[in-house]
């Protein structure tokens, strides 16, 4: 399989290069080359080529199930262990998770709402649970936040905002996206933490207005709240913690990027059967 590799990618590398980097002989692949590879050997380095490409495009947000599934939609036929054997010969690995930093702040006076989720994220409708939180984003230009409202039942992100101070206008900007995109519904619990932006009286006012229901985790529970933490660790991990943004223009259209292009329409999500939040949606509502 390598020597196949080393063979495609001749008009642009030199062979020794190649042969130095995958760790073969020089010597072992022009005596390859001269015979002829089998069938299965062609099929093999032919999957190589398609599971990098697939791995590139996703920008390596995608480990091999999700790359298997996205070769099987184009009409391959391959398993996620032979993916998973053709990235590991190759070295080829989906970006890694970094160490969890709460950005919470909880300590406040401001009036609380019961737990109404108590961790059960499952929705059979859309518009019928939301959760949200906030997330930080560091720039060489100084933090960024950014307030996301995911409905439950597409993991879609229907709301969302980024600001250079975690204000409580952040969380009523992203609320009032979701409203507006959603054709603003009734009666949809709305779950959050406790933090200050949550309980300020600007955002209380705006869930009233609405008919929105207000829902909040318990106290340094990050378990009342693990749809929206399962979402953040995908954004962090898929895309921001392999990224250097030089400035926060820069870091907001990578966000724009992620959430409105690759997320909500590409992103093949497991819980959802391996669709999109946007295809599953639009599969079982119409």
């Amino acid at each position: 399989m390598k020597y196949a590799m080393i063979k495609n990618h001749e008009p642009e590398f030199a062979v020794t290069l190649m042969c130095r980097v995958l760790s073969v002989s020089k010597a072992g692949y022009y005596h390859w080359k001269t015979r002829s590879p089998s069938q299965r050997a062609q099929v093999r380095a032919q999957l190589a080529l398609d599971v990098k490409r697939v791995f590139d495009n996703e920008q390596a947000r995608s480990g091999a199930p999700r790359i298997a599934k996205l070769l099987n939609n184009e009409g391959h036929c391959t398993h996620r262990k032979t993916v998973a054997h053709i990235m590991k010969i190759y070295g080829w690995r989906a970006k890694a998770a970094r160490k969890y930093k709460a950005t919470t702040n909880s300590n406040h006076t401001l009036p609380v709402a019961p737990n109404l989720l108590y961790q059960n994220f499952e929705a059979d409708r859309p518009d019928q649970k939301w959760v949200s939180d906030i997330t930080y984003i560091w720039t060489d230009e100084g933090w960024l936040y950014l307030a996301v409202i995911l409905d439950l039942y597409a993991r879609r992100v229907i709301g969302w905002s980024i600001s250079e101070r975690m204000t409580a206008t952040l969380v009523c900007d992203a609320l009032t996206m979701a409203l507006w995109r959603r054709h603003l519904p009734k009666g949809v619990i709305v779950h959050s933490d406790r933090g200050s932006q949550y309980c300020s009286a600007a955002y209380q006012k705006l869930l009233s207005k609405h008919q929105l229901i207000c829902s909040m985790s318990k106290k340094g529970d990050c378990y009342d709240n693990a749809a929206m933490e399962s979402w953040n660790h995908s954004l962090k991990v898929e895309a921001i913690h392999s990224e250097r943004f030089i400035t926060r223009h820069t870091a907001k259209q990578h966000v724009f990027e992620y959430i409105e292009v690759y997320y909500n329409r590409k992103r093949l999500h497991s819980k959802l059967g391996y669709m999109s939040p946007e295809a599953f949606e639009l599969k079982f509502v119409a």
